[in-house]
């Protein structure tokens, strides 16, 4: 699978879009074919463990339900849609194209949403607070986009926000291999033609508001934070109702105090890494000793398990810290040339990784993940 920008390198689509304006991008990529078919996007969404939505018209009025659901012989040809999210951890081909976005760091990353609709399906026009690059798959869709303004928003029913009409900027139809990029803000409505699928690749960040709720829980769990303000030396006040400058700078203080670098990376390393949904993990993993797994590496690559989040920080990967899937993870500080390679690349190769073989530490980790089944042997998945 190949992403083609119009001619763009990545640094140009950054630099003129990214966050800025949409784009349609005829053909960003040729020859697509959709990651499932219908009955395979249907089995999933009557998992469990998978958010599913399904999005329909009564007349006028719209309607939403959501998953696991038993099945969909009663929506009738016309006017409905169905969405999963996470694809990326339940189908591998949903994790090639979520690779194919690499340029963008993967922290960001949030998901790769499916949509299959039938004609004059769709969700409504509304806006996003994240980053998207929409692409069609099979059949067409049209898709309006407005400009960024204050546009009013409204619960068209208890699951979705629309937003009121709009003028459109772009007005296009989708076919196979074609992309809509939306950053954030932008109202925009899309509504199938023809029986049709389409992936959405997203990129989103935590508001102030949710990483601060966060954070103070990782200061609970961690105890830490209970330093108090200490004012020895205090002058008399004739105020007592007055919050002096020097007092509001010492409550400031004791609050920043608590962001060091090393507070706040552990805490974003271990967030970030979490999974947005259970991983697709094999059910039962046969147990390998090293030299078993050592062996067979000389002749096959380990392949990381879609959407096991693994993450490190230019400032502190050195010392040998980054983080896997929730957890902070500690290798020697020789090995620190290990960790680009365990975040950076899908698969690990003999040659690559040959240097770092020799430490216990490095066996004893590889082999309990392998035993997790965060990485394991498989034939070799397609590459951007």
């Amino acid at each position: 699978m190949q992403l083609n920008l119009n001619n763009l390198t990545p640094e140009q689509f950054l630099a003129e879009y990214w966050q800025q304006k949409p784009v349609v991008i005829r053909q960003g990529f040729k020859h697509f074919k959709d990651l499932l078919t219908p009955d395979e996007m249907a089995g999933i969404a009557m998992e469990d463990e998978v958010e599913s939505r399904l999005i329909w018209r009564d007349g006028k009025r719209w309607q939403a339900a959501f998953g696991p659901f038993e099945s969909f012989g009663h929506l009738g040809e016309k006017d409905w849609t169905l969405v999963v999210q996470a694809l990326n951890n339940w189908v591998p081909e949903a994790e090639t194209l979520a690779r194919c976005f690499d340029f963008i760091p993967r922290w960001r990353f949030d998901d790769v949403m499916v949509s299959f609709a039938v004609p004059g399906g769709g969700v409504g026009p509304h806006i996003d607070l994240y980053d998207v690059f929409i692409c069609q798959g099979s059949g067409r869709r049209r898709w309006r986009v407005g400009d960024k303004g204050g546009h009013r928003e409204f619960a068209a029913h208890e699951a979705l926000l629309h937003t009121d009409p709009f003028e459109p900027i772009i007005d296009v139809e989708l076919e196979a291999g074609d992309i809509l990029y939306l950053p954030p803000g932008f109202p925009h409505d899309g509504v199938t033609l023809e029986t049709s699928m389409s992936f959405s690749v997203g990129f989103r960040t935590a508001s102030v508001k949710d990483m601060f709720s966060a954070f103070a829980d990782y200061l609970i769990d961690n105890e830490l934070g209970k330093n108090q303000i200490e004012d020895p030396a205090r002058p008399a006040s004739d105020a007592p109702g007055c919050i002096d400058n020097q007092d509001l700078a010492r409550i400031r203080d004791q609050l920043l105090g608590a962001l060091t670098d090393d507070c706040i990376s552990d805490f974003a390393g271990r967030l970030l890494t979490q999974s947005k949904c259970q991983l697709d993990l094999f059910e039962e993993v046969a147990e390998i000793s090293a030299d078993e797994w050592l062996e067979q590496l000389q002749h096959e690559p380990l392949i990381r398990v879609g959407d096991l989040r693994c993450h490190y920080f230019e400032h502190s990967y050195r010392k040998g810290l980054f983080y896997l899937n929730g957890e902070q993870i500690r290798l020697p500080g020789e090995c620190a040339g290990l960790i680009p390679l365990l975040c950076n690349e899908y698969q690990l190769e003999w040659q690559q990784i040959r240097l770092w073989l020799d430490n216990n530490a490095v066996i004893d980790l590889l082999t309990g993940w392998i035993g997790r089944g965060y990485w394991h042997f498989d034939e070799d998945m397609d590459d951007c």
